[in-house]
């Protein structure tokens, strides 16, 4: 009876194993052969499990116990891959976390984690050796690469265990698993508390809506997509990119991988398929054998789907799941639906539609509200097609923050045994079931005659053929806020302020929901966030703004 309650993600790759050993688990980009062709290192499911336990018994031979929490600072590959579901097998707490957050936010987030042990480069180690009073628990360290004086394990020792007496220790649905930092693109980075079953059902939910079937080959932008991959039967092939730095990939090795490996499915944020697709549309490009393409983090603008739906096969299509570090899934729209039906809606300022919910989740559209709501029956539902902030609830959504852990009163409403999440979105459900995204609830502007939301009004300005992108902030207090609108012209572009100020105007006045805006500010290149480089940053718009407003 134990063995049925036992859930834990990186059985399914121990499953995986049994049913296709010699398939291709991993495929990771070396250097190049004599006709310039790529080389390429590869390893099996049956490999792949083989080393996860090996890893696995080796940590808990070092005295890795249930529970504990492993940094995890590797580069995107097959040690990544591999310690991920070995920290998972060993019945560890992996913690993953973006190194390109900034100094700063990094080591206060590792700090606020209190981690056990750290797996990483010797970079890694050296800093948290120079470190070693803000991490003081950290005694189960683990070096990828050459040790030097601060002690600990390598990844060759650990290798080097015996595994044949190994059993994973037993874990449940509601035994942590992983600590996730969010980008912190509305606040400080809080760490999110993921349970085994929040993994098993994402695996579950992907796997069921998009139909992904054991066999197919993906290409991941994001690396922890490719942790699914293995769950799935999926082959890994690891593009030649800086997962951190997305807008500025080389389109020709994302193409080259896909081409190699006849790839079926691909991962990235919108600013990789934008360089993806404009590099398509100067150089004509079929990418026969991809026809699914995931894109998430942020909308993806209509023009990209138009030009990577050019590029795939032709009964393939572009999928982009909504969500969040807290909730994922949580719904999904096609590309084709949104070319047909939604865009045109969108461009008028009606919000961007994220499509329909996911069966596992269920949700609501309350009405805004700026304090805890700690009881479901707190919240107001509002009706369709009336804009408030969502809350969802299901198998994937997490229950708490573990680190500032204060948001967890702003964030979490009980429901009974359930926690919904509160996205921090707000939006409206139309009558055919479909979320309209209208922004962040923290970035909406409250005047003194009413609540402006991002989404829709930048939409209007971002119809300007020198607009590249736009932000709305607000200046002041909320109710009495002036709405400014920032924007960021097209690269190479010749700039007459007082001309595009003008004419912004003009597009203002046509629509009730802008007509108020009538202050124009230009920026040379939006913050945006590490993970995608696509959501952007507009509370450091909004201080930007105040200062150049000051100087005028």
């Amino acid at each position: 009876m134990l063995s049925e309650q036992i859930v834990n993600v990186s059985r399914r790759l121990t499953e995986t194993a049994l049913q296709n050993p010699d398939g291709i688990a991993i495929a990771m980009p070396l250097g190049r052969r004599a006709d310039g062709g790529r080389k390429y290192r590869t390893c099996t499911f049956h490999e792949l499990d083989e080393d996860t336990n090996r890893l696995a018994a080796g940590l808990r031979e070092f005295g890795v116990r249930d529970g504990m929490r492993l940094v995890l600072m590797v580069p995107p590959g097959i040690d990544f891959i591999a310690f991920t579901f070995a920290i998972l097998k060993a019945g560890a707490v992996v913690v993953l976390i973006d190194p390109g957050m900034g100094r700063r936010h990094l080591i206060g987030c590792l700090e606020q984690v209190c981690p056990d042990g750290f797996v990483g480069i010797p970079m890694v180690h050296a800093i948290r050796t120079l470190l070693r009073h803000k991490f003081p628990q950290a005694r189960y360290n683990v070096t990828a690469g050459k040790r030097w004086f601060w002690g600990g394990r390598t990844v060759c020792q650990l290798r080097c265990t015996d595994s044949t007496s190994f059993v994973p220790p037993a874990t449940f649905a509601d035994t942590p698993a992983a600590v996730i930092f969010t980008t912190g693109s509305t606040g400080p980075p809080k760490g999110v508390g993921y349970r085994h079953g929040n993994f098993c059902a994402q695996v579950d939910q992907l796997r069921d809506t998009y139909a992904i079937r054991p066999g197919e080959i993906d290409l991941p932008g994001f690396p922890l997509f490719a942790l699914f991959n293995c769950a799935l039967g999926v082959t890994t092939v690891i593009p030649d990119m800086d997962p951190t730095r997305p807008a500025r990939v080389n389109p020709q090795n994302i193409i080259e991988a896909i081409e190699d490996w006849q790839v079926t499915q691909a991962f990235g944020s919108p600013a990789l398929w934008n360089v993806v697709a404009r590099f398509g549309e100067q150089h004509p490009t079929r990418l026969s054998s991809l026809r699914r393409v995931l894109s998430a983090g942020a909308p993806v603008p209509p023009r990209v789907l138009e030009s990577m739906k050019t590029m795939i096969a032709p009964d393939g299509d572009i999928h982009t799941p909504y969500g969040a570090t807290e909730a994922l899934p949580v719904a999904s729209i096609t590309a084709s639906e949104v070319l047909s039906d939604t865009s045109a809606a969108s461009r008028s300022g009606a919000g961007t539609c994220v499509g329909r919910k996911f069966s596992g989740i269920e949700w609501k559209v309350i009405r805004i509200c700026d304090d805890a709501l700690p009881d479901l029956a707190d919240v107001d539902e509002l009706p369709h097609g009336e804009i408030g902030e969502l809350i969802v609830a299901g198998p994937v959504v997490t229950v708490e923050y573990v680190t500032r852990t204060e948001s967890n009163a702003a964030g979490k409403i009980r429901d009974g045994s359930r926690v919904w999440h509160r996205m921090g979105d707000v939006g409206y459900l139309d009558e055919q079931g479909r979320f309209w995204f209208c922004g962040r609830k923290a970035h909406r502007v409250q005047t003194a005659t009413g609540t402006l939301y991002s989404v829709p009004c930048e939409a209007i300005f971002n119809e300007h053929p020198r607009v590249y992108r736009s932000a709305l902030v607000g200046l002041g207090e909320p109710g009495r806020q002036d709405p400014v609108l920032i924007v960021e012209i097209h690269a190479h572009e010749q700039l007459d302020r007082q001309q595009l100020f003008a004419e912004l105007r003009d597009l203002a006045c046509v629509h009730a929901h802008t007509y108020s805006i009538c202050q124009f500010l230009v920026h040379p290149e939006f913050p945006v966030d590490i993970r995608h480089n696509a959501k952007i940053f507009r509370e450091k718009l909004a201080v930007w703004a105040a200062q150049q407003k000051l100087a005028t």
